[in-house]
C-alpha cells in the first residue's frame, strides 16, 4: 500500500504521522536554542552528529558560562563556522554580566572580539548584579552598533541564574511582572532583536508554576519577540507546556 506523505519536512521518517511541525529556518516561532559547553563539553564532532540527526530543529547555540574563554580561538571559530553551515545562530550566552564588573574598556573589547570571532547574538543579562535601565539601553546600543544582535534577558526573580536553590530565590523575592514587561518593551524599542524570559521565579525552582507570567508577556509583546530560558531539568518536567506547542 502506498503511503501518502503529509510532512512538510523533506525526508522525515514516518511522514504520514501528524506532528507539530515547524516552519523552515530562519523562523520566528518554535525557536530552539541549545547550550554549548556548560553541563557537559560540546565540541565540533559532537555538534556534527547532533546537526546531522536533528539540525532541522536547532535555531541557535548558546555558549553558556563563558566557556568559550577557556577554548582556543581555533576551537571557537570551528564551532561557530559549523553552526553557520547548518543555519544555526551562535549566542555568547549571558557572560557579559561577568565582563561588566571589569569596566568599560573590557566591555567594549569583549563586544568587538565576539563580533570578530563570528558570534551572531549577544545575550545581556543581570541576574546577579543590578544595573539601571539606562545602562541596559546603552549596552543594547553598543551591541547593535557592533553588528551583533542584542538579546536582553528579563524576568521577575531577583538573584536569578546559575541554578540557584529554590529556598534562596524565595528569600530574594520577585518583582511585578508588569515592570518586567515594560522593561522588555523599552529594550525592543531600543533595537533588541528578541527578549529572553528568565524562567526562574516563573516555572523553575518554584513550588507553584507562575504560568500567568509568560501569558502576560505573550499578550503584551507577542510570541514572535520572545524566547524562554527553560532549564534542562525543567524541560524534562514538561515546563514548555506552560506556553503551548509554538513556544
Amino acid at each position: 500500500m502506498a503511503i501518502e506523505p503529509r510532512s512538510k519536512q523533506p525526508g522525515r521518517s514516518f511522514p504520514f504521522l501528524q506532528v507539530n511541525e515547524r516552519k523552515g529556518k530562519p523562523r520566528k516561532r518554535g525557536l530552539t536554542e541549545i547550550r554549548g559547553s556548560y553541563y557537559s563539553v560540546v565540541g565540533r564532532r559532537y555538534l556534527e552528529d547532533l546537526f546531522e540527526v536533528m539540525g532541522a530543529y536547532v535555531d541557535s547555540l548558546k555558549f553558556a558560562g563563558g566557556s568559550f574563554t577557556l577554548m582556543s580561538e581555533t576551537a571557537v571559530r570551528n564551532i561557530i563556522e559549523l553552526c553557520h553551515d547548518h543555519d544555526v545562530l551562535v549566542s555568547t550566552g549571558g557572560f557579559l554580566e561577568h565582563v561588566l564588573v571589569q569596566g568599560r574598556d573590557a566591555v567594549q573589547q569583549y563586544v568587538a572580539e565576539c563580533k570578530r570571532l563570528g558570534f551572531d547574538v549577544m545575550e545581556i543579562s543581570a541576574g546577579f548584579i543590578s544595573i539601571s535601565t539606562d545602562d541596559w539601553l546603552r549596552l543594547i546600543e553598543l551591541v547593535r552598533k557592533s553588528g551583533l544582535k542584542p538579546k536582553p534577558e528579563v524576568g521577575i526573580q531577583f538573584g536569578a541564574g546559575g541554578a540557584t536553590a529554590a529556598a534562596e530565590l524565595k528569600a530574594e523575592g520577585t518583582r511585578d511582572p508588569e515592570w518586567a514587561i515594560a522593561q522588555a518593551r523599552r529594550f525592543l524599542e531600543a533595537g533588541a532583536d528578541i527578549i529572553m524570559i528568565e524562567s526562574e521565579g516563573i516555572t523553575e525552582n518554584v513550588d507553584t508554576w507562575r504560568t500567568d507570567v509568560p501569558a502576560k508577556f505573550i499578550n503584551e509583546i507577542g510570541m514572535d519577540k520572545l524566547m524562554c530560558n527553560w532549564s534542562v531539568c525543567a524541560q524534562a518536567s514538561g515546563e514548555p507546556r506552560a506556553c503551548g506547542a509554538e513556544w
